[in-house]
């Protein structure tokens, strides 16, 4: 079982190397467009994390067409929920493009495995300009990808605001800007918060990795196992970590006991043939 794993460990870990690194920054960029600083009324952007808690799925929203639709009939499984506003010249067009760049570094299938949707927290948007933005965006993926993997929502505040209080995400409006954190929410089919990323880039192996804990109660034990034994998620530096010192002693117990194995097999073997030939 232990050499399985291993080999599942080391599977996972090769392909997840690489792609985008991470920006640097500290876990909560609090953004606005003047050079002003934050005014005192602003302390209380950020996330507040509700990891294990459940978003409420009977939300409605406007779809890039303007149609209403319910997160309930999106949210079908792993999904990664960008909270932006789509006017934003700054870290919201970041934070998309960033999501664009790894998309092709995940191992999983979109629309089918996991969905992305960015969310504006501005009520005056219109859904045309989600319209724009999902052309700009998906357009900018460098693999195949099918429409409905990449949806932009607008809505009206009451809906919003039910969303950003349920994921702990609080933002500020000055003027036709705003005041918010950098962070992306990743949350299971059933609605449950999973994992927070922050930043505007993003490393394949985190979103993968989150994605996987995402699939928890629909994915064989066997890979929930391997996640949990291989990896381990750094509160402090907001990523998963590669549990080199204990694979590497799995390995060093297996090469052990493999060898042993061996001698005794050898042992036993020869033991035989001389009682045989005697």
């Amino acid at each position: 079982m232990l050499r399985y794993l291993v080999v599942l460990c080391l599977a996972l870990v090769l392909p997840l190397h690489g792609g985008a690194a991470t920006d640097g920054s500290s876990p909560v960029e609090e953004h606005h467009h003047h050079a002003a600083p934050v005014a005192a009324e602003a302390v209380g952007v950020g996330v507040a994390e509700r990891l294990g808690e459940k978003i409420p799925l009977d939300l409605t929203f406007n779809d890039e067409a303007g149609r209403p639709v319910r997160l309930a009939d999106l949210v079908t499984g792993p999904t990664i929920i960008l909270p932006v506003y789509y006017r934003c010249t700054n870290v919201c067009n970041f934070l998309q493009n960033g999501m664009a760049a790894v998309i092709p570094e995940i191992r999983r299938k979109p629309g089918d495995e996991y969905r992305v949707i960015s969310v504006s927290f501005d009520e005056t948007e219109p859904p045309d300009l989600a319209a724009r933005y999902r052309r700009i965006y998906q357009g900018a993926i460098t693999t195949p990808f099918p429409e409905d993997g990449w949806r932009f929502l607008t809505g009206d505040a009451a809906n919003i605001r039910r969303l950003t209080d349920a994921i702990g995400y609080r933002f500020q409006r000055k003027g036709r800007d705003f005041v918010h954190p950098v962070a992306s929410v990743v949350i299971a089919g059933d609605g449950t918060i999973i994992r927070y990323l922050y930043g505007t880039s993003f490393l394949p192996k985190d979103v993968t990795l989150a994605l996987l804990e995402a699939r928890e109660g629909k994915v064989g034990k066997t890979i929930r196992t391997v996640v949990g034994y291989c990896f381990s998620f750094d509160p402090k530096q907001k990523t998963y970590v590669f549990n080199l010192l204990r694979v590497s002693a799995t390995v060093v117990i297996l090469t052990a006991g493999a060898f042993l194995a061996f001698l005794l097999t050898t042992g036993r073997t020869g033991a035989r043939q001389r009682k045989g030939g005697s």
